[in-house]
């Protein structure tokens, strides 16, 4: 089959290898679409052991497997599914097993994927391919992290939030706030055409580094140390400060009176549980334009390297990789 290998220095080549061959418990998947995430820049900057792409969405192609031609997404962390995460439903962080699909084993740039049995989540036929893969980071992680939050800081009428980085999650997050009945959103960030969609989406749109306001609850998504450390002043007390963005730089907290007057939490949230794929499809379905707003581009495994490039460039916002069916 043909593959996209990350060979690191931002280099991207389209090559054949051999098919996978799934062991037990496990499908064959014909790979549908797989969206680009910004968490594989580390793979596009250092080189992939494995071949990358963990936003999957294909087709089962396992004859006598109860899915076999079902449309699903592929969750990404493989689980045990009895340990006590697991048994408590925290799927994504299951203690026995700490496998990425994407990261640790072959991911989704490529025409098939070998997929475990309990990492697929089967998708409705309302739902078309080019969505699919939303269900699983831009949905699944954004919903995730605000239902996280309200464990801590229950829902209330007017509670102002911030969401800082508008990136593919940091917009799933502002729509899961405006689906979740959130009045008051405010987004930060550096690119303009981001932000304009963020106001499209019904946010207000917030100065970066502005510290006119604060906020019960800040969502952060850029994974800037600047940002976190705003967040620590911005929050309020007894607020809630979520960090979903991403960094493998190290982050010094100053523990000045910013710090040590207030009481607020500081949660770092990762993926989603299986049981909240259903409730994301519900999402889904009722924001289907809006989502559809984010998937800017879709194009074949040639065209790869150069719209990898232009995403990293922030040039689109969650474009797909796109092997089409004949009709």
């Amino acid at each position: 089959m043909r593959a996209a290998d990350f060979k690191g220095d931002d280099v991207i080549a389209i090559t054949s290898v051999e098919m996978p061959k799934p062991g037990p418990g496990e499908a064959l998947v014909r790979v549908l679409r797989t969206a680009l995430c910004g968490s594989d820049f580390k793979l596009w900057h250092k080189g992939a052991e494995f071949i990358a792409g963990h936003e999957i969405f294909g087709r089962v192609e396992q004859p006598g497997h109860a899915l076999d031609g079902s449309r699903c997404a592929v969750y990404i962390p493989t689980h045990c599914g009895h340990c006590e995460a697991c048994e408590a439903g925290d799927t994504q962080m299951c203690i026995e097993v700490s496998s990425l699909i994407g990261w640790n084993r072959d991911g989704g740039y490529c025409e098939f994927v070998a997929v475990p049995d309990n990492c697929l989540l089967p998708v409705p036929d309302d739902i078309d391919d080019d969505l699919g893969p939303l269900l699983l980071d831009t949905i699944g992680t954004s919903a995730h992290a605000v239902r996280e939050a309200e464990r801590f800081l229950p829902r209330k009428a007017g509670r102002s939030v911030l969401v800082t980085g508008a990136g593919p999650v940091g917009l799933g997050v502002v729509l899961a706030l405006k689906a979740l009945g959130y009045d008051e959103v405010y987004v930060s960030d550096p690119n303009a055409e981001r932000l304009k969609i963020a106001e499209e989406f019904g946010a207000i749109a917030s100065a970066v580094g502005s510290r006119d306001k604060r906020f019960s609850l800040i969502v952060e998504c850029s994974g800037a140390h600047a940002a976190r450390n705003l967040a620590i002043e911005l929050v309020l007390p007894k607020g809630v400060i979520v960090l979903v963005g991403e960094n493998a730089a190290p982050w010094t907290i100053t523990e000045d009176k910013v710090f040590r007057r207030k009481d607020f939490a500081m949660l770092r949230t990762f993926y989603f549980p299986k049981s909240d794929f259903e409730p994301n499809v519900e999402l889904l379905r009722a924001n289907k334009e809006r989502y559809r707003r984010l998937v800017d581009e879709a194009f074949g495994l040639d065209a790869l390297p150069e719209k990898f490039a232009r995403f990293a460039a922030g040039e689109t916002i969650k474009p797909v990789l796109a092997f089409w069916e004949a009709p």
